[in-house]
């Protein structure tokens, strides 16, 4: 008895430390176990952000996307309902059969991947969708190394854990919106996109197969996947399914969902994940335009341009319906925006200093400009300006001299008009870019020496379609600001340049009879070329649109062989008689303050014609002033000038002529203080090295005109 009680003591104290034990290693094993806690369904919709962000045209259909997360590429979150039926059971079929009924850990998977082990059988996985889900909110749960028995009841708790505050509408959902695809698609949204070609809805039972044959390991090989994707679907023939399987893993199939029909303007209104901005492109117009310039480069060859870019205004509203800043082709700068970037204008600014010169009232249509050698003195030296083909018209035409775009006229337009004031004039037609004064810019703005952007260029000629009114443009289709028009131009300046612009007669000596320019029915157009043929435009309005078009390299380097009817010009030609196929432009209206008037121009060699003036300044003779009324001035030698004397030529015989212009009986000449007489006779200077001042005075003694000069 006694040695019993002491037996009995023993292991009674043996199952209390055993019980202890237990506990602790329980204790131990909950805490080593302990999942990390789990979100609720609202907070991870809220907190989904895409990695894209997608531009509509003005009808909501999709016109580009543009990715702006590059960690991974996410589309919207897809809603349950959006997903085809056939993935959704598919899915759960391959991956957790029991996934309705069980309560996030399937038990009897559990039971049967034991015993399968223990007989030494291949085991089939018994990871259930919710555990899975748990592992995409909490990677921590299946980081590599992670594959002990302690991992696994972590993640089968946090599955408890989700099945427990979440339904399994919303457990399913989360799944395939979280899980991992090939590449670096997330989700079924950017899944079926890129391996598919179709939206989640649009998916069928093959496809469904394939998905589900990409879950277990999506980076697998055609073979592998067609062989899994065939189990799957339990088809008799795998054929079709291996053929699509090769198709998936080629990556051909995402064009569908990124029509990438405007790329440079995705790139500048998009700048957050998820952001949907609706604008006012028409999708037909901006289609119309990108292959207008595509087929214009393309016929071109990219030896001699390579970009362009095209803008289409609504005259009325200001709003963008076309947007194209490259079509790529062969180009070596195609992320570059051509219809954003800063180029020099060439003869586009023109037409903004002759509406500036009529609307004062200091010259008129019929004016006679004349197109002969002029050299302008300036601080940086002298400024010689010559026409795009090198020759000289002689007495013309403000008309003729506009639409045939010469440059000497333009010259001395700016002459009469001020540099400064011409520059305070572009930069109120929203030509933002010239930040300098007109002294800065000098004689070379009339010639188009700054440099703006075809969004500028097209806005600030729609100005001239709504009668000299100027108001911003807009890309958003979703805000309609109140138009508040500035009067920029005078109405009956802006109808007269339009009239000019529109003239096939008045520019057929510089373009011919039937250029590019000449359309069916009533529209505006004026072409330029920069400097070293870098950048050639055309820009043109008719009663509805403005059409802008710029070609050039973005590189910078000069074109060859392209000029503005044979470069832009066919570009605008096609996209105006798209936009007006079926309902031709019309001609504007004569404004209040115009006055039509017959008249001929003796001297020059444009025929009569009916010609526009502000009211008041209509004149049926226009002619080039005669010389007694001209103002005399000394032509040469040009003040500035630097002559150098040849040691090996008499000095004698390197006398210097002077010219004098207009009627100068009378009238002497003066040099250095001395006279050098009359000025009418033909004086020469026998040249003396230094710096020399030569002066014209007037009968009365008054000097009318000075020039410097350097002898070395």
């Amino acid at each position: 008895m006694a040695d019993h009680l002491p037996r009995t003591s023993r292991i009674r104290d043996a199952f209390a430390w055993l019980a202890l034990v237990a506990l602790v290693l329980t204790t131990a094993a909950h805490l080593l176990t302990r999942p990390p806690a789990m979100p609720d369904y609202a907070a991870v919709r809220a907190d989904w952000k895409p990695s894209e962000a997608w531009l509509y045209d003005r009808e909501g259909q999709l016109l580009d996307s543009e990715r702006v997360n590059f960690e991974r590429r996410r589309l919207a979150w897809v809603p349950l309902k959006d997903i085809s039926p056939a993935v959704r059971d598919t899915v759960v079929a391959a991956e957790d059969h029991r996934f309705w009924s069980h309560g996030g850990v399937d038990w009897l998977a559990i039971a049967g991947a034991a015993r399968t082990r223990w007989t030494g059988g291949r085991s089939r996985g018994a990871s259930t969708l919710p555990m899975q889900l748990a592992a995409f909110l909490a990677p921590e749960l299946a980081q590599p190394g992670q594959r002990g028995w302690l991992a696994k009841i972590r993640q089968m708790r946090a599955a408890q854990d989700l099945a427990a505050g979440w339904t399994h509408d919303q457990m399913l959902e989360a799944y395939f919106n979280l899980l991992p695809l090939r590449g670096e698609a997330q989700g079924i949204g950017a899944g079926a996109q890129s391996l598919f070609g179709k939206t989640p809805a649009e998916m069928n039972r093959a496809d469904a197969a394939l998905f589900a044959g990409l879950l277990p390991n999506p980076a697998a090989g055609a073979e592998m996947l067609g062989r899994r994707a065939c189990r799957i679907a339990r088809a008799d023939d795998c054929a079709a399914i291996n053929a699509a399987a090769a198709t998936l893993v080629s990556g051909e199939r995402a064009a569908r969902f990124d029509p990438a029909l405007a790329p440079h303007l995705a790139t500048r209104l998009l700048d957050k994940p998820g952001k949907r901005v609706v604008t006012t492109i028409d999708r037909r117009i901006q289609t119309a335009a990108i292959v207008a310039l595509r087929r214009q480069l393309a016929g071109l060859g990219s030896d001699r341009v390579r970009d362009g870019a095209v803008v289409v205004l609504d005259n009325a509203t200001g709003e963008v319906l076309a947007y194209v800043g490259g079509v790529g082709l062969k180009s070596t700068a195609a992320s570059v925006d051509g219809a954003n970037a800063r180029r020099q204008a060439g003869s586009t600014l023109k037409p903004h200093l002759y509406a500036q010169v009529i609307e004062h009232g200091w010259l008129t249509a019929g004016s006679i400009l004349d197109d002969s050698p002029v050299q302008l003195d300036t601080a940086s030296g002298l400024y010689v300006p010559k026409n795009y083909d090198h020759s000289f018209k002689g007495p013309v035409s403000v008309r003729h001299a506009l639409a045939s775009s010469l440059n000497v006229p333009a010259v001395r337009a700016l002459v009469i008009d001020d540099v400064q004031e011409f520059r305070d004039r572009l930069w109120a037609l929203g030509y933002h870019g010239l930040v300098e004064d007109g002294e800065y810019y000098g004689f070379s703005l009339a010639l188009g020496s700054a440099e703006v952007s075809l969004v500028e260029q097209a806005n600030a000629f729609r100005t001239f379609a709504n009668s000299g009114k100027w108001s911003p443009v807009t890309f958003d289709a979703t805000r309609h600001l109140p138009q508040h028009p500035h009067q920029v131009v005078s109405p009956a300046a802006a109808f007269i340049v339009g009239d000019i612009l529109a003239d096939a007669s008045a520019r057929a000596d510089a373009f011919g009879a039937d250029s590019a320019l000449r359309l069916p029915f009533w529209a505006a157009a004026k072409t330029g070329t920069s400097k070293g043929m870098r950048d050639n435009w055309c820009i043109g309005w008719s009663d509805r649109y403005t059409v802008a078009v710029w070609v050039g390299n973005l590189e910078g380097d000069s074109m060859r062989a392209v000029s503005g009817t044979s470069g832009a010009a066919p570009v605008w030609r096609d996209v105006m008689m798209a936009l007006h196929a079926g309902s031709p432009g019309k001609p504007p209206k004569m404004p209040p303050g115009v006055e039509a008037r017959q008249i001929s121009l003796p001297g020059t060699r444009e025929p009569p014609r009916r010609e526009y003036f502000l009211t008041g300044t209509a004149q049926t003779e226009m002619a080039a002033a005669p010389a007694a009324a001209r103002r005399p001035r000394i032509t040469s030698p040009v003040s500035g000038s630097v002559y150098a004397l040849d040691p090996d030529i008499p000095i004698d015989r390197q006398r210097l002529a002077v010219i004098v212009s207009g009627e100068v009986t009378g009238y002497r000449l003066i040099l250095d203080r001395k006279i050098l007489g009359d000025a009418g006779d033909g004086q020469q200077i026998l040249p003396r090295p230094g710096a020399h001042m030569l002066t014209l005075v007037d009968p009365g003694g008054q000097m009318i005109d000075r020039v410097r000069f350097t002898v070395r």
